[in-house]
């Protein structure tokens, strides 16, 4: 395996100007489209006040445009995360412009990303990028409160040298796709910084639905960088692309997902599991339901007060970090996922794991996807779910059987939860619904049981 490039060297080493970097529908932007658009962003960077600039950018090419450019330019990289106005009026304390690639209704300093189209051979000499230089992400955790959470671009180089070790051989030839966004770290290190590490084409676009999935060219292989949430939307009618790789992360990904998405895709879905805070952690190769995770190279976990500290190459801090995930280790060292502690509740007295609730429903036929939530009526606790269902069972419940179905689903429970554990609401929707990091909020999951008259 050749080696892959640090970030300070996606502009510098040594290739061929037409070198693909991107492509959106026929247009494909080269290397020499990228060292003449980021060396004139520099230029328009460099004299302008303020050294925090939030990246705002739906385009990805663009997006590489403006997260070199504010690191050679000196300056600091910060992803809020989103492109949302109203949000970046209120968090305007977090940085001191925004970049981006279409007009925000914002009224702080703003500049507009964009290229020259016009692919240039002269030879560009890049400011370098400090030693220190980091990004600044944002992950707003269960609260909404935004959490400052700073990863070094040393950290995210290792980060892509660890996973090129790991999948470099399968990606060889491959061009990659994505369902996610650069603005979280799973699509920043696999969408921007392992292709760049790996000089692979990326697609420009984000992929919304399994209808531009399949619309790709099939003259391609691709590696597909996707969720659970998308992954359940799938359409086995459609055709597929050949994929030399599908990549789920950012929630659990159920087993009859996998094997649908599988079925139709013709590659088993590999998983990766990790954090912002943390980086990867472990992988696995989903060929079966119960199949345990692999820590990455240097991973390892230290029990701590009924909990785990982890250690990683990717954490810079030495005393390691605390997770909330419950971990039940193999004599080999691999693991499974149990829970989460921060998940466990008190009614009555009794300690009551959301977790297994939500364990416990999706083992039910009619249920795909739970979400168990403690709720507070009348001054006492109890448990509500939001439920997706398989299509005859959301028919029964829409034609008037919702009772019935309700009563049969207690009574399934009842063997293995504690009284207090069943539970006493219940909400049926399409789809339970995530934030943009493709991950649960529940505190806002309980507004959907507000009372209503």
């Amino acid at each position: 395996m050749k080696q892959p490039l640090t970030l300070a060297q996606w502009l510098s080493a040594p290739r061929p100007t037409e070198t693909p970097i991107a492509w959106q529908e026929q247009h494909t932007w080269t290397l020499g489209h990228l060292r003449a658009d980021v060396a004139r962003l520099i230029a328009e960077l460099q004299p302008l006040p303020g050294e925090r600039w939030a990246l705002c950018l739906e385009n990805s090419y663009l997006f590489i445009v403006a997260l070199l450019a504010t690191l050679h330019a000196g300056k600091t990289p910060v992803i809020p995360g989103h492109s949302r106005a109203s949000l970046l009026n209120e968090q305007r304390a977090l940085f001191d412009g925004v970049l981006s690639d279409s007009a925000l209704d914002w009224p702080g300093p703003q500049h507009r990303v964009g290229s020259t189209m016009c692919a240039s051979a002269a030879h560009f000499s890049f400011p370098a990028i400090p030693p220190e230089a980091h990004v600044e992400l944002f992950t707003s955790g269960s609260t909404g409160q935004p959490k400052r959470i700073l990863k070094s671009i040393h950290a995210l180089d290792r980060e892509a040298a660890l996973l090129s070790t790991r999948f470099a051989e399968r990606l060889t030839g491959s061009r990659v796709v994505a369902s996610v966004v650069p603005q979280h770290l799973y699509g920043l290190t696999f969408r921007i910084f392992l292709p760049m590490a790996l000089g692979l084409p990326l697609h420009a676009s984000l992929i919304h639905y399994a209808e531009q999935l399949a619309a790709l060219d099939h003259q391609h292989r691709y590696a597909f960088i996707s969720s659970p949430a998308f992954l359940k939307r799938l359409d086995p009618r459609l055709t597929p692309p050949p994929l030399a790789l599908l990549l789920s992360a950012g929630g659990a990904l159920p087993w009859r997902d996998a094997a649908q998405a599988a079925e139709w895709l013709k590659v088993w879905p590999d998983e990766i599991y990790g954090s912002t805070e943390t980086g990867v952690i472990a992988w696995r190769y989903r060929q079966q339901e119960a199949a345990s995770w692999l820590p990455f190279p240097g991973v390892h976990f230290s029990a701590e007060d009924g909990a785990l500290r982890l250690f990683s190459p990717l954490i810079a801090d030495a005393s390691g970090h605390v997770i909330d995930d419950i971990l039940h280790f193999d004599p080999d060292g691999r693991f499974h996922l149990t829970g989460r502690r921060g998940r466990i509740v008190k009614i009555e007295e009794k300690r009551i794991s959301l977790q297994e609730v939500e364990r416990r429903l999706l083992a039910l036929e009619d249920i795909r996807d739970a979400a168990a939530l403690p709720l507070t009526r009348g001054g006492r606790q109890c448990v509500g779910v939001l439920l997706v269902l398989n299509d005859d069972a959301r028919q029964r419940w829409q034609n008037g059987s919702a009772k019935a179905l309700e009563l049969a689903w207690r009574r399934a429970l009842r063997p293995w939860l504690e009284p207090v554990a069943v539970p006493r609401y219940w909400r049926v929707m399409d789809d339970i619904p995530v934030n943009s990091m493709n991950k649960r909020v529940y505190a806002q999951l309980q507004e959907l049981f507000h009372e209503t008259p």
